[in-house]
């Protein structure tokens, strides 16, 4: 079972920037982020496929979040841009095999495409 540490969360304003990293024990399949905030359901965000480069986004960050890897480093990044309130969230990194690949390749990533999560770090955006 592969291991996830996120780091990168905290403050900022609205409009501001900020990156978050996931650092995996292991190589992952599939690697992405996901949020939630109290009282809601969990929201994948962004996901990429290790090989081939596929990635897939929620329709409500894209254009505003870039997901990337090093592979070398068995490291995640999620850039995000033009941050609003809304985007106040805990932020998870998580991982999946083969069937979250399908998902990222098909466009329909879902908290249930993977199989392990990261404690997850928060991110506040005050306007």
């Amino acid at each position: 079972q592969v291991q996830l540490v996120e780091s990168g969360g905290g403050s900022v304003q609205a409009g501001g920037s900020l990156r978050l990293s996931c650092v995996a024990s292991k190589i992952t399949t599939c690697i992405g982020w996901a949020r939630q905030s109290a009282g809601k359901g969990r929201e994948a965000v962004a996901a990429i496929a290790r090989y081939g480069g596929f990635r897939d986004y929620a329709y409500s960050v894209k254009g505003r979040f870039t997901i990337s890897q090093d592979s070398d480093k068995n490291t995640l990044y999620l850039e995000r841009i033009d941050l609003k309130s809304d985007d106040t969230d805990v932020y998870s990194c998580a991982g999946g095999d083969v069937h979250a690949v399908s998902a990222v390749v098909a466009g329909g990533v879902q908290p249930g495409s993977y199989r392990n999560w990261g404690p997850g770090t928060q991110v506040t955006v005050s306007a």
